[in-house]
């Protein structure tokens, strides 16, 4: 791998933490809607797996989707103004952080129901099949959606079929408060693969170069007609489910304190950038200007939401199926 690509794996990974952090602050201050489901602890994921992608593939995300836009290429203001609810948001500020989209890079939408997005990203891999490109599909899920009948009906339609679909399982241990081993028969999910007759692979989900390696081998396979590839990506989410949970947790401690030093201790931007300096990617200098110039388009992003219109009330007739 040359150090341009490892450089932008690098920097889709920073622009996701420093996107997420001004939204945890955002949400504490209470200057934001609804609910926010931060992706922090899972960048090397959404990033490793975009960096293998085409400008025109597609991929479709989660209630947790923030990270998955960002590495596919989206806009920090139309993203922001989408949070704040205006006009200028991704959705004109009617979808929120749980539904935001944008056809131009191939980001088909996120999903707030658990397993939702699996299907849809089939549906693309079928519609790249039917009109003869070689385009690949992503469909990004959590562990939790591994046990949804959409999961093993999309797994089977794709492996039947062919489909140049990816499946990448981020399996962050967690659904919602619930540890993955109540709920989960297996501890591996790439095991599941087995039982559709389509290659199965684990990867650590904190090593962003391990990430991209599984993923590309994917999309090549999937390009030369060879079929779909289930990725489960082990990782961890270093915050909570949602922002703001242990207003409604009873007591308000769910993971033990070995539990948040481990993700801690593997926080992937870290490690990435630790290889980064062994590997003389790019000058400490450089990556500080990098990181600065990340930081303030953040800002900036905050500066156009807040300055944005609100959507008309007689908007809500519009763009929907009323």
């Amino acid at each position: 791998m040359d150090n341009d690509k490892i450089l932008d794996i690098y920097t889709r990974m920073l622009r996701i933490r420093r996107f997420e952090e001004q939204v945890g602050t955002l949400f504490a201050q209470g200057q934001l809607p609804g609910f926010v489901h931060l992706y922090i602890g899972e960048e090397a994921v959404a990033a490793g797996v975009c960096a293998a992608l085409r400008d025109d593939d597609y991929i479709v995300s989660t209630h947790r989707g923030h990270g998955h836009v960002i590495a596919k290429g989206g806009d920090f203001n139309r993203m922001m103004a989408e949070l704040f609810g205006k006009a200028t948001g991704y959705c004109k500020g009617k979808g929120g952080s749980m539904h935001i989209a944008d056809f131009q890079i191939g980001m088909l939408g996120a999903c707030g129901i658990v397993g939702g997005g699996i299907p849809m990203a089939v549906g693309a891999g079928l519609s790249a099949k039917y009109r003869g490109t070689d385009q690949v599909s992503v469909s990004f899920f959590g562990d939790g959606a591994s046990n949804e009948g959409s999961f093993h009906e999309s797994l089977n339609l794709a492996a039947v079929q062919k489909l140049p679909v990816i499946f990448v399982c981020e399996n962050n241990q967690y659904g919602e408060f619930t540890p993955m081993e109540k709920v989960t028969g297996v501890r591996d999910i790439a095991l599941r693969a087995a039982g559709y007759g389509i290659p199965g692979v684990i990867v650590d989900g904190t090593d962003a170069l391990a990430v991209y390696d599984a993923a590309a081998a994917a999309v090549q396979r999937a390009r030369n007609g060879e079929g779909p590839t289930l990725i489960e990506a082990k990782t961890h989410r270093k915050g909570g489910h949602a922002e703001g949970e242990k207003a409604f947790l009873a007591g308000g401690v769910y993971r033990s304190p070995e539990e948040l030093a481990q993700a801690q201790a593997k926080d992937p931007l870290t490690l990435m950038h630790g290889k980064m300096m062994a590997m003389q990617v790019i000058a400490p200098n450089a990556l500080e200007e990098l990181d600065h110039s990340i930081t303030q388009a953040v800002v900036e992003a905050v500066t156009f939401a807040r300055q944005s219109p609100d959507p008309k009330p007689e908007a809500i007739y519009e763009d929907g199926w009323l």
